[in-house]
Protein backbone atom coordinates (compact mmCIF):
# COMPACT_ATOMS: atom_id res chain seq x y z
CA UNK A 1 0.00 0.00 0.00
CA UNK A 2 1.12 3.73 -1.17
CA UNK A 3 1.03 5.89 2.13
CA UNK A 4 -1.45 8.52 1.70
CA UNK A 5 0.28 12.22 2.89
CA UNK A 6 -1.82 15.09 3.71
CA UNK A 7 0.03 18.60 2.79
CA UNK A 8 -2.07 21.98 4.40
CA UNK A 9 -1.41 25.27 2.97
CA UNK A 10 -3.28 28.30 3.02
CA UNK A 11 -2.96 31.92 2.04
CA UNK A 12 1.25 32.47 2.04
CA UNK A 13 2.06 28.79 2.00
CA UNK A 14 4.51 28.43 -0.66
CA UNK A 15 7.10 25.33 -0.38
CA UNK A 16 3.89 23.00 -0.68
CA UNK A 17 4.89 21.45 -3.67
CA UNK A 18 8.31 20.75 -2.86
CA UNK A 19 7.20 18.78 0.22
CA UNK A 20 4.66 16.88 -1.94
CA UNK A 21 7.76 16.40 -4.40
CA UNK A 22 10.44 15.45 -1.31
CA UNK A 23 7.22 12.40 -0.08
CA UNK A 24 6.68 11.41 -3.70
CA UNK A 25 9.88 10.87 -3.72
CA UNK A 26 9.96 8.97 -0.60
CA UNK A 27 6.79 6.17 -2.05
CA UNK A 28 3.98 8.46 -0.64
CA UNK A 29 1.20 10.08 -2.30
CA UNK A 30 0.39 13.39 -1.59
CA UNK A 31 -2.53 15.44 -1.36
CA UNK A 32 -2.10 19.29 -1.10
CA UNK A 33 -5.52 20.62 0.57
CA UNK A 34 -6.42 24.38 1.30
CA UNK A 35 -7.12 24.45 5.33
CA UNK A 36 -10.50 26.31 4.16
CA UNK A 37 -11.52 22.39 2.55
CA UNK A 38 -10.43 20.57 5.42
CA UNK A 39 -12.36 22.94 8.06
CA UNK A 40 -15.63 22.81 6.20
CA UNK A 41 -14.67 18.92 6.83
CA UNK A 42 -12.45 17.81 8.85
CA UNK A 43 -12.89 13.83 8.54
CA UNK A 44 -10.88 14.51 5.31
CA UNK A 45 -7.87 13.87 8.35
CA UNK A 46 -8.77 10.29 8.65
CA UNK A 47 -7.99 8.71 5.20
CA UNK A 48 -4.42 10.01 5.52
CA UNK A 49 -1.31 8.30 7.07
CA UNK A 50 1.06 11.29 6.87
CA UNK A 51 0.73 14.84 7.11
CA UNK A 52 3.15 17.88 6.64
CA UNK A 53 2.77 21.33 7.68
CA UNK A 54 4.97 23.03 4.89
CA UNK A 55 7.05 26.44 4.78
CA UNK A 56 6.01 29.96 3.72
CA UNK A 57 4.60 33.14 5.29
CA UNK A 58 1.12 32.19 6.07
CA UNK A 59 -0.68 35.03 6.64
CA UNK A 60 2.25 37.14 5.86
CA UNK A 61 3.53 35.82 9.10
CA UNK A 62 1.35 38.76 10.97
CA UNK A 63 1.23 38.99 14.44
CA UNK A 64 3.91 36.38 14.99
CA UNK A 65 5.12 33.88 12.26
CA UNK A 66 2.48 30.97 12.21
CA UNK A 67 0.58 32.53 14.81
CA UNK A 68 -2.70 33.21 12.48
CA UNK A 69 -2.34 29.84 10.63
CA UNK A 70 -2.24 28.40 14.15
CA UNK A 71 -5.11 30.11 15.63
CA UNK A 72 -7.34 28.93 12.91
CA UNK A 73 -6.01 25.18 13.11
CA UNK A 74 -7.03 25.74 16.95
CA UNK A 75 -10.71 26.57 16.60
CA UNK A 76 -11.59 23.70 13.99
CA UNK A 77 -8.95 20.89 13.75
CA UNK A 78 -7.05 20.85 16.63
CA UNK A 79 -8.81 17.68 17.90
CA UNK A 80 -9.31 15.87 14.48
CA UNK A 81 -5.08 16.25 14.21
CA UNK A 82 -4.74 15.03 18.05
CA UNK A 83 -6.50 12.33 16.96
CA UNK A 84 -4.38 11.63 13.79
CA UNK A 85 -1.55 11.28 15.65
CA UNK A 86 -2.99 9.45 18.76
CA UNK A 87 -3.80 6.84 16.23
CA UNK A 88 0.13 6.75 14.79
CA UNK A 89 -0.49 9.68 11.89
CA UNK A 90 3.51 11.41 11.60
CA UNK A 91 3.15 14.90 11.52
CA UNK A 92 6.29 17.20 9.97
CA UNK A 93 6.66 20.86 9.88
CA UNK A 94 9.26 22.75 8.29
CA UNK A 95 10.38 26.40 8.75
CA UNK A 96 6.49 28.23 8.51
CA UNK A 97 5.06 24.61 9.54
CA UNK A 98 7.17 24.29 12.86
CA UNK A 99 6.92 27.69 13.68
CA UNK A 100 2.92 26.64 13.13
CA UNK A 101 3.09 23.58 15.91
CA UNK A 102 4.97 25.10 18.60
CA UNK A 103 1.99 27.87 18.17
CA UNK A 104 -0.85 25.45 18.20
CA UNK A 105 0.91 23.38 20.97
CA UNK A 106 1.01 19.88 19.09
CA UNK A 107 4.69 20.34 19.60
CA UNK A 108 6.47 19.79 22.19
CA UNK A 109 3.37 17.51 23.68
CA UNK A 110 0.43 17.09 21.08
CA UNK A 111 -2.04 15.67 24.15
CA UNK A 112 -1.95 18.56 26.06
CA UNK A 113 -1.59 21.35 22.90
CA UNK A 114 -0.16 23.87 25.25
CA UNK A 115 2.23 26.30 24.04
CA UNK A 116 5.10 26.17 25.67
CA UNK A 117 8.19 27.31 23.77
CA UNK A 118 8.60 29.54 20.24
CA UNK A 119 10.81 30.46 17.51
CA UNK A 120 11.68 34.16 17.62
CA UNK A 121 13.44 36.43 15.83
CA UNK A 122 16.97 35.78 14.61
CA UNK A 123 19.44 37.38 17.10
CA UNK A 124 21.30 38.96 13.95
CA UNK A 125 17.86 40.85 13.60
CA UNK A 126 18.03 39.74 9.69
CA UNK A 127 16.54 37.29 6.92
CA UNK A 128 18.82 34.29 6.88
CA UNK A 129 19.40 32.16 3.49
CA UNK A 130 21.85 29.80 3.73
CA UNK A 131 23.21 26.12 3.81
CA UNK A 132 24.07 25.54 7.56
CA UNK A 133 26.06 22.10 9.11
CA UNK A 134 23.14 19.90 11.10
CA UNK A 135 24.12 17.07 13.42
CA UNK A 136 21.47 13.93 14.71
CA UNK A 137 20.32 13.07 18.17
CA UNK A 138 20.85 9.23 18.08
CA UNK A 139 19.06 8.74 21.36
CA UNK A 140 15.98 10.95 19.95
CA UNK A 141 12.72 8.40 19.26
CA UNK A 142 12.08 10.76 15.87
CA UNK A 143 10.76 8.35 13.06
CA UNK A 144 11.86 11.04 10.72
CA UNK A 145 15.66 11.04 11.55
CA UNK A 146 15.72 7.02 12.58
CA UNK A 147 16.63 6.43 8.75
CA UNK A 148 19.38 9.14 9.27
CA UNK A 149 21.15 7.26 12.54
CA UNK A 150 20.34 3.79 11.06
CA UNK A 151 22.47 4.92 8.01
CA UNK A 152 25.34 6.28 10.19
CA UNK A 153 24.68 10.11 9.36
CA UNK A 154 25.08 12.10 12.42
CA UNK A 155 26.53 14.87 10.27
CA UNK A 156 25.50 16.69 7.09
CA UNK A 157 24.31 20.25 5.79
CA UNK A 158 20.57 21.42 5.30
CA UNK A 159 19.57 24.56 3.73
CA UNK A 160 17.96 27.42 5.80
CA UNK A 161 15.67 30.46 5.06
CA UNK A 162 13.91 32.14 7.71
CA UNK A 163 13.85 35.54 9.90
CA UNK A 164 12.03 34.59 12.84
CA UNK A 165 14.08 31.28 13.58
CA UNK A 166 15.60 31.12 17.03
CA UNK A 167 14.27 28.43 19.38
CA UNK A 168 13.37 29.65 22.69
CA UNK A 169 12.14 28.40 25.98
CA UNK A 170 12.54 28.68 30.03
CA UNK A 171 15.57 26.42 30.86
CA UNK A 172 13.16 23.82 32.78
CA UNK A 173 11.15 22.94 29.26
CA UNK A 174 14.70 22.75 27.53
CA UNK A 175 15.85 19.86 30.06
CA UNK A 176 12.79 18.21 30.02
CA UNK A 177 12.96 18.18 26.46
CA UNK A 178 17.01 17.03 26.30
CA UNK A 179 15.58 14.67 29.25
CA UNK A 180 13.20 12.92 26.97
CA UNK A 181 15.52 12.95 23.60
CA UNK A 182 12.86 15.23 22.14
CA UNK A 183 15.35 17.42 20.68
CA UNK A 184 16.04 15.67 17.37
CA UNK A 185 18.62 17.68 15.46
CA UNK A 186 21.10 20.35 16.71
CA UNK A 187 22.53 22.82 14.04
CA UNK A 188 26.35 22.07 14.27
CA UNK A 189 27.01 26.37 15.41
CA UNK A 190 25.48 29.02 16.34
CA UNK A 191 22.95 29.94 13.66
CA UNK A 192 20.40 31.80 15.04
CA UNK A 193 20.65 31.95 18.34
CA UNK A 194 18.48 29.22 18.76
CA UNK A 195 18.46 27.67 22.87
CA UNK A 196 21.14 25.02 23.00
CA UNK A 197 21.06 24.85 19.25
CA UNK A 198 17.87 23.24 18.87
CA UNK A 199 17.14 22.89 14.94
CA UNK A 200 14.62 20.38 15.57
CA UNK A 201 12.22 19.14 17.75
CA UNK A 202 10.11 16.16 18.47
CA UNK A 203 7.21 15.18 20.46
CA UNK A 204 7.59 12.16 22.67
CA UNK A 205 6.17 9.30 20.68
CA UNK A 206 9.20 10.85 17.97
CA UNK A 207 5.73 10.54 15.62
CA UNK A 208 5.57 14.54 15.03
CA UNK A 209 8.55 16.43 13.94
CA UNK A 210 9.15 20.04 13.43
CA UNK A 211 12.35 21.80 12.38
CA UNK A 212 13.42 25.13 10.94
CA UNK A 213 16.07 23.77 8.22
CA UNK A 214 14.73 22.24 4.83
CA UNK A 215 15.14 18.93 4.23
CA UNK A 216 12.42 18.89 1.06
CA UNK A 217 15.17 21.00 -0.60
CA UNK A 218 18.14 18.33 -0.57
CA UNK A 219 15.82 15.64 -1.71
CA UNK A 220 18.89 14.58 -4.66
CA UNK A 221 22.53 15.28 -4.69
CA UNK A 222 22.78 18.16 -7.20
CA UNK A 223 20.36 20.59 -5.22
CA UNK A 224 23.34 20.92 -3.12
CA UNK A 225 25.63 24.06 -3.93
CA UNK A 226 28.83 22.20 -3.90
CA UNK A 227 27.96 18.98 -5.68
CA UNK A 228 30.25 19.21 -8.46
CA UNK A 229 33.07 19.49 -5.79
CA UNK A 230 31.73 16.70 -4.08
CA UNK A 231 31.05 14.54 -6.89
CA UNK A 232 34.50 14.76 -7.99
CA UNK A 233 35.86 14.00 -3.96
CA UNK A 234 33.14 11.49 -3.59
CA UNK A 235 32.29 9.07 -6.44
CA UNK A 236 29.13 7.76 -5.33
CA UNK A 237 28.19 11.56 -4.13
CA UNK A 238 25.66 11.58 -6.99
CA UNK A 239 24.16 8.41 -6.46
CA UNK A 240 23.74 7.96 -2.93
CA UNK A 241 20.25 9.04 -0.75
CA UNK A 242 20.45 12.53 -0.13
CA UNK A 243 19.72 13.21 4.18
CA UNK A 244 16.72 15.06 3.10
CA UNK A 245 15.38 12.43 1.38
CA UNK A 246 16.00 9.71 3.71
CA UNK A 247 14.38 11.73 6.13
CA UNK A 248 11.09 11.53 4.31
CA UNK A 249 11.63 7.50 3.43
CA UNK A 250 12.18 7.11 7.09
CA UNK A 251 8.97 8.07 8.17
CA UNK A 252 7.36 6.32 5.53
CA UNK A 253 8.66 3.25 6.24
CA UNK A 254 7.63 3.81 9.85
CA UNK A 255 3.68 3.84 8.36
CA UNK A 256 4.69 1.29 5.77
CA UNK A 257 5.86 -1.06 8.86
CA UNK A 258 3.00 -0.18 11.02
CA UNK A 259 0.21 -0.90 8.26
CA UNK A 260 2.11 -4.71 7.71
CA UNK A 261 1.84 -5.20 11.02
CA UNK A 262 -1.59 -3.94 11.54
CA UNK A 263 -2.93 -6.09 8.78
CA UNK A 264 -5.22 -9.25 9.10
CA UNK A 265 -2.88 -12.26 8.79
Amino acid sequence: MTPKTLIIRTAGTNCDAELAHAFRLAGAEPVTLHLNQLLADPAQLEAFQLIGFPGGFSYGDDIAAGRIFANRLRHGLLQPLQAAIARGVPVIGICNGFQVLVKLGLLPDPAAAIQTTTLADNTSGRFIDRWVPMSVNPDSPCVWTRGLVEDGTSEFELPIAHGEGRFTAPDAVLDGLEAHGQVALHYGEDVNGSDRTIAGLCDPTGRVLGLMPHPERFTTATHHPAWTRKAQAEPDWLTHTTPGLRMFQSAVESVSARESTAAPA
